[in-house]
């Protein structure tokens, strides 16, 4: 397996098709780092569509989409199924109905691959979440295995950490004190 980019490294240009709506003529944009640029910004992978965990992560995510705004951060999901897979997928379960963010299409596998996070034997992506920050470079780096869905809360406890800019203990929370050296 590759080795997974991480923390300090800049985010890879991309520039994917993605499913941005189900409204007819408005369904598809192509979406780059570009985005991405002086935002913080989540981008979080999942091995599927179709599958069982994947839409309890990608629904997770979505009911959280306004606290990652208050937090004047963004949120892309991404697979390497294709752009018609997500709007299929999108049309067809209830819990993808009124997704608020991008859904990526790395059908050509060429982010995942650059990030490092695909599976070694299966060849879709780990359950991996980077958060990076308004200038480009990654922050924050978790990655489950295929099995195990991940844990949107602590994406945000994490956003608010880094954005202190400060020294945060274990399970600190916003609005407690942080540490002074």
């Amino acid at each position: 397996m590759a080795r997974i980019i991480s923390i300090g490294e800049k985010f890879p240009d991309f520039k994917l098709n993605s499913v941005v709506s189900l409204e007819k003529g408005k369904e598809f944009k192509d979406i780059s780092n570009a985005d991405m640029k002086g935002k913080w910004t989540v981008v979080f992978f999942w091995p599927l569509d179709f599958t069982f965990v994947c839409p309890t992560e990608i629904a997770e995510f979505n009911r959280a989409v306004n606290e990652f705004r208050d937090r004047e951060a963004q949120v892309f999901g991404a697979s390497t199924d294709s752009q018609f897979v997500h709007l299929a997928w999108r049309k067809q379960h209830e819990d993808l109905k009124d997704l608020k963010f991008p859904m990526l299409a790395d059908n050509k596998k060429e982010l995942s691959e650059a990030l490092g996070v695909l599976h070694p034997t299966e060849k879709v992506p780990l359950r991996a979440t980077f958060i990076v920050d308004p200038d480009g470079i990654i922050r924050w780096v978790s990655v489950n295995d295929l099995n195990v869905g991940r844990n949107v809360k602590e994406v945000l406890r994490t956003i608010d950490a880094l954005q202190t800019d400060e020294l945060c203990p274990c399970n600190w929370q916003k609005g407690e004190n942080t540490l002074q050296p």
